[in-house]
């Protein structure tokens, strides 16, 4: 396994096209915009290596039997989809942001039973393309973006009716050696950090979309890829000299990207699906259920360092004993450990797949997901409430450290006696931050968006359900239809 030296050092390897405010980026890795959420991946490479989180961060590989990071793991066991949870809670205790690893993990996850499947039905060779292919990454520790959401245009047409058939990534060319595939996949997150990328559809396809009907994998700097880079709120304030405190977590962050694929060839072993639409939905259900569960762990670790920072920030203010206050705070804690109990739920009630890796409760992990477009909506509402006006007025670092302003600012900032003002400054930046600044990408919106539309769930348990078991439940109690 890697250590986070060597992690960054094989990012550095990598000839990566990137674009970050119209320009190209020389090496992203130094890059003051990035580096943050390269720490963030950088984080599971050193938690991996210390003993004290080694159950959960390590694993034995059921490919090859070599101790690896569990960001790598195909899951053998409800206990594994447990552990992952659990796993995704520590990361976003120690980073407050997102640490990216998660829809690599997933996507493989979904691929490798969809593939036997596919194999199964058609005759294809698709699993042992993938079984090869994840092996190299499980051996040489390496970080996979997963990339499903393409741009989808005009989305009351399919991706054959498109104006510019573009808009869902495609084959454009099927040679004897592999296909030319040509589009974009939107929102990837952590690509600029990832040394590989498998592409999968985004949508259940019919026969006449065949084209789009495809997944693969390819190195994040294959020939024809390229990636912008997106705005984040606040995100510049990373470029300015002297704001620590205005950055508010200076040390991690997370990144979302658009990556374009121009024309990029793909060799026959590294393509997992090619015109098999009659699985592009079960592969899309399935990297979708798995990414659910993720959002129970991830987003629980963030909202446990948000907790922290709006007590803290109640300690500063001299309010911690206000019964308001302190039932707000019960009140967070109660909506973060509700989402974290659904995820924990959805991976206890996991089963095996005929691939023989274990797959989630698709009912509970899409219930998950949707508390998640919900919840942490109301428990950044609380954060603000409590947090106070001052979180978005406050003047900057660079007038805090003006030898004038300096002492107004101590003096007209603080709060409760033994706290430095500069400690109130920095922890209702931080909760700024992770509420509307450059990590909300990685909590508040991407909570309401990330692994697909609160639609897309409300879609998944309506067909999951059963109201039909449920109506002859209820029949059998009151007795309706019973012979006499």
């Amino acid at each position: 396994m890697k250590t986070r030296e060597e992690y960054i050092e094989s990012l550095k390897k990598l000839n990566l096209e990137v674009y970050l405010l119209g320009e190209k980026v020389e090496d992203p890795t130094e890059h003051p915009i990035i580096k943050p959420s390269m720490n963030s991946v950088a984080m599971t490479y050193e938690l991996a290596q210390q003993p004290e989180y080694e159950d959960l961060m390590t694993v034995t590989s059921s490919l090859n039997g070599e101790k690896i990071n569990r960001f790598t793991h195909l899951h053998q066991s409800t206990d594994d989809l447990v552990k992952k949870v659990k796993m995704q809670r520590l990361l976003g205790q120690k980073t407050a942001s997102c640490f990216q690893r998660c829809v690599g993990l997933d996507a493989a996850n979904a691929v490798f039973s969809t593939t036997y499947e596919c194999d199964e039905a058609h005759g294809t060779h698709y699993h042992e393309n993938f079984k090869k292919y994840w092996d190299r990454i499980q051996r040489e520790d390496l970080v996979v973006d997963g990339a499903m959401t393409d741009t989808k245009g005009d989305r009351a047409l399919s991706p054959s009716q498109q104006a510019d058939p573009d808009m869902y990534l495609r084959v454009v060319e099927r040679r004897e050696d592999g296909i030319v595939v040509r589009g974009a996949k939107a929102h990837q997150t952590g690509i600029i950090n990832s040394h590989e990328v498998i592409v999968m559809p985004t949508i259940a396809l019919r026969p006449e979309d065949k084209d789009y009907a495809v997944a693969f994998a390819l190195p994040a700097d294959a020939k024809g890829i390229f990636m912008i880079y997106g705005r984040q709120s606040c995100d510049t304030r990373k470029l300015e000299p002297n704001a620590d405190i205005d950055v508010g977590n200076k040390n991690f962050g997370g990144h979302e990207a658009l990556m374009i694929f121009d024309d990029v060839f793909v060799p026959n072993e590294l393509i997992f699906m090619n015109g098999e639409t009659d699985f592009a939905g079960m592969l899309v259900e399935r990297f979708a259920s798995y990414h659910r569960q993720s959002y129970g762990g991830c987003k629980v670790g963030v909202g446990d360092v948000l907790i922290g920072a709006t007590a803290l920030a109640a300690d500063y203010n001299g309010v911690p004993k206000a019964s308001h206050i302190k039932d707000k705070i019960i009140e967070m804690n109660h909506l973060n450990e509700s989402l974290y109990s659904c995820g924990i739920a959805c991976s206890c009630e996991g089963c095996a797949t005929k691939a023989g890796n274990y797959y989630v409760d698709t009912l509970l992990a899409n219930v998950c997901k949707q508390n998640v477009t919900r919840m942490p909506y109301e428990i950044t509402r609380l954060a603000e409430d409590i947090a106070g006006g001052l979180m978005v007025t406050m003047p900057s670092q660079q007038d805090f450290d003006n030898e004038k302003l300096k002492p107004y600012i101590e003096k007209y900032l603080k709060g409760t006696d033994d706290v430095p003002t500069e400690d109130r400054m920095r922890i209702l930046r931080l909760i700024e931050n992770i509420t509307l600044g450059t990590a909300a990408v990685g909590y508040r919106t991407e909570s309401m968006h990330g692994a697909g539309s609160p639609q897309a769930q409300r879609i998944m348990i309506g067909r999951q359900a059963n109201v039909a078991h449920k109506k002859e439940l209820a029949k059998e109690i009151a007795g309706i239809n019973k012979k006499k």
